[in-house]
């Protein structure tokens, strides 16, 4: 089982099936295919609140290239078409392409180029 947790901003998408990947640093250890997730908004404060269980349903590599507006996926994947970007994004809790750039941008700074993995899971109301 693997924990994530997500801003307050988040915990209506995940609920109501809106949001259903995230998008992360590489770390030791993520989900697998088949896992259970923990989804968590305020972990690690009085504030924790489990949004609810759900299936993994896979994680990949993922690189996001803010300047040329490309996401691209290990499976050879790439989204460049602006309706494209905008369904990725609306995927992952935000209206649009621009907003999501917006959000990366505020709490990640500068940056051109983010390698990473994305995590999937079925939606919680299912």
């Amino acid at each position: 089982m693997v924990a994530y947790s997500f801003q307050k901003m988040f915990a209506d998408p995940i609920l109501m099936g809106g949001k259903t990947q995230t998008i992360r640093a590489h770390r030791k250890r993520h989900a697998r295919e088949g896992e259970e997730l923990q989804l968590y908004t305020g972990m690690r404060s009085k504030q924790c609140r489990l949004l609810g269980r759900a299936t993994c349903v896979d994680a990949l590599p993922i690189t996001l290239r803010f300047s040329d507006n490309v996401i691209g996926l290990w499976d050879g994947s790439e989204f460049a078409f602006r309706g494209q970007l905008d369904d990725f994004a609306r995927k992952d809790g935000f209206d649009n392409w621009l907003r999501l750039k917006a959000f990366w941008r505020l709490h990640h700074g500068r940056i051109e180029k983010f390698e990473g993995m994305i995590i999937f899971w079925k939606d919680l109301r299912t």
